[in-house]
């Protein structure tokens, strides 16, 4: 009777520790699938706020041949602002939109300056503009990943278990709004 005791009390205690492991286990994955979208949004934002940082240089460069196209001077330097602004993916994407319209618009105007277009500085510039574009689209691909393999784990077992009493939500996918063309495709920057 005694080793039966022993036996079932054994057994129970490597059940419990076999449970809790499971239980740590997929918290511990849920948490870092988290941190894999937080990461992917930060790269997001990391290119965003290069692509910003490119605008002014691009805008003043232009201005000094095209000094008298203002209201587009403006609107990128509004879109501008609004991406700096922009917090969720969906204000993101919207303000990517503006900006890459109006960014479009302005790189129209510089076709109209041969000698502008012919500028070493304008060149880099654009240079630079065509391979940050790239590394946001990329970037996005990498995050909408990491949002779907998040999604999925909270919403299949075991994390369905355990991802509302954790707080965690689906993440947002970023995606360009609804009739918005001018998000899915960069700017067009050659000349």
């Amino acid at each position: 009777m005694k080793k039966f005791i022993t036996f079932t009390l054994l057994a129970i205690l490597i059940f419990v520790f076999f449970f809790a492991s499971w239980i740590i286990s997929s918290r511990n994955s849920l948490i870092s699938r988290d941190e894999s979208v937080n990461l992917q949004w930060s790269e997001i934002d990391t290119q965003l706020q290069r692509r910003a940082d490119l605008i002014p240089n691009l805008v003043n460069t232009v201005k000094g041949y095209a000094a008298h196209e203002s209201e587009i001077f403006s609107a990128v330097a509004d879109a501008r602002s609004r991406l700096i602004g922009a917090s969720t993916p969906a204000e993101k994407a919207q303000a990517e939109s503006e900006v890459n319209s109006s960014l479009a618009r302005l790189l129209v105007i510089a076709e109209n300056y041969p000698q502008l277009k012919a500028d070493s500085s304008f060149i880099r510039l654009q240079d630079e503009l065509a391979g940050t574009e790239n590394r946001i689209a990329v970037a996005r691909g990498r995050y909408n990943t990491a949002v779907k393999e998040f999604n999925t784990a909270i919403r299949i077992f075991p994390g369905s278990l355990f991802a509302a009493g954790l707080g965690f939500k689906p993440a947002e996918y970023y995606e360009p709004p609804a009739g918005r063309a001018a998000v899915e495709q960069a700017p067009t920057v050659s000349f």
